[in-house]
């Protein structure tokens, strides 16, 4: 399955067990609306080259599109669809009001100079205009795009309007109308649900073994808050490889080495590959990389107690049905990782009222909101006893955007 096909699935299982008619269900596979932009650019050797670019925006009903712009060679349109769809579940199963949206462009930004970065950022938020608006479509960071691509996109937007508007995307630097705590939501968010898991099973968070697939910005804060709140971080990997000790180790000691090198290889005198990782018998194995890491080839060698999804669709759905038999756990993407989106919520409710908060009531909104969540899904979980995790998140919040189809109603 590609990630399009998985959503897809995922909607269809979830509509059955529900029993949510399959007229809707249809309709929900399909987003509102899907564009694909041509991004020519001059590269400081004087060629041009041009770029594909993407928007999809999957469903509307309960407010704004919102979701992230990934920079990555292997973005596609069916990728971009699914993350938008995954981005209404997500919003709906935290209850804030947004619909989903996705954004990318197929570029190694790696190999692109920082002027070159910003002429591509520039052309294809200009491509985007028509489409994005603070009471439209608000994007925010993704994979391989940051503070400072959100500040380009915010000031793109604010030239052709002829005045700030800094709620057009969150994400941003505090200076430009970010908000405190966005930059670490995400992985935050990850910790706060891994915690609130692992009551679930009854697995004592103090001395936990955790590894975690993808040491970027979800990696780390997640290792870090996890750290603090007395796991045990064994390993971790980036792209060139993983680090492991039994033993633990300080995440920030660990990040003051990539910021040296360029990678964790190397801070630990044991590398194991990112495979290998995927395999190691831990309490909580959190995959924060990119899809489908855990597959049919794969599964039958994966023994940690609990995964958790930092990633979009970092478990297949074969693999999952397999890993439902021998995991205690496995926390659904749409859950785990939403800090990112409730957080940017607060900012963009902060940039429309002009009124910004300490970094103390972010965390403390932050928690309440996803442990709420969190109990809800638990809740919906015990009423249908076997069903999947994921399939309880799912029906939390299908039954929310279905509920505010059918009030709204379909025009004309």
């Amino acid at each position: 399955m590609n990630p399009y096909e998985m959503a897809c699935y995922q909607l269809e299982r979830a509509g059955e067990i529900a029993g949510i008619e399959e007229d809707i269900v249809e309709y929900l596979k399909y987003p509102d609306r899907a564009v694909e932009v041509k991004i020519p650019v001059k590269m400081d050797d004087g060629s041009l080259r041009v770029f594909t670019g993407y928007r999809v925006q999957h469903c509307g009903v309960r407010g704004p599109y919102k979701g992230g712009i990934r920079y990555h060679p292997s973005v596609n349109l069916d990728e971009v669809k699914a993350l938008a769809m995954w981005m209404t579940w997500k919003c709906a199963l935290v209850n804030i009001p947004f619909g989903g949206g996705k954004g990318g462009v197929r570029v190694d930004p790696k190999k692109l100079s920082i002027r070159e970065l910003e002429r591509l950022t520039r052309r294809y938020t200009t491509a985007l205009i028509p489409f994005v608006g603070p009471k439209r479509d608000i994007p925010a960071p993704d994979v391989y795009t940051n503070e400072q691509v959100m500040a380009w996109i915010m000031d793109t937007y604010s030239n052709f309007k002829g005045y700030a508007v800094p709620g057009i995307v969150t994400g941003k630097p505090v200076d430009l109308g970010g908000s405190f705590g966005r930059n670490s939501a995400t992985g935050r968010g990850v910790a706060i649900i891994t915690r609130e898991s692992a009551k679930a099973i009854g697995l004592e968070l103090e001395g936990a073994s955790v590894a975690i697939q993808g040491f970027g910005n979800v990696g780390y804060w997640a290792a870090k808050t996890l750290h603090e709140m007395g796991a045990k971080i064994v390993a971790v990997s980036d792209s060139r490889g993983g680090i492991f000790d039994e033993k633990g180790f300080d995440p920030d000691r660990v990040l003051e080495h990539k910021k040296k090198t360029g990678s964790v290889v190397g801070c630990t005198d044991t590398f194991l590959t990112n495979e290998e990782l995927l395999e190691l018998e831990v309490d909580i194995l959190i995959p924060a990389a990119v899809e489908n890491v855990i597959n049919e080839d794969n599964v039958k060698n994966v023994r940690a107690r609990m995964i958790v999804e930092g990633a979009n669709g970092p478990v297949s759905p074969k693999a999952e049905e397999h890993l439902d038999n021998r995991c205690e756990l496995i926390v659904p993407d749409i859950l785990a990782n939403a800090g990112g989106v409730v957080v940017s919520y607060f900012e963009w409710v902060q940039d429309l009222e002009r009124y910004f908060w300490d970094i103390e009531k972010v965390n403390h909104e932050l928690e309440k909101i996803l442990v709420k969540a969190f109990n809800e899904l638990l809740s919906i979980k015990r009423e249908y006893d076997s069903i999947l995790w994921r399939d309880a998140a799912m029906i939390a919040a299908l039954k929310r955007v279905v509920d505010a189809i059918k009030i709204r109603g379909i025009f004309p």
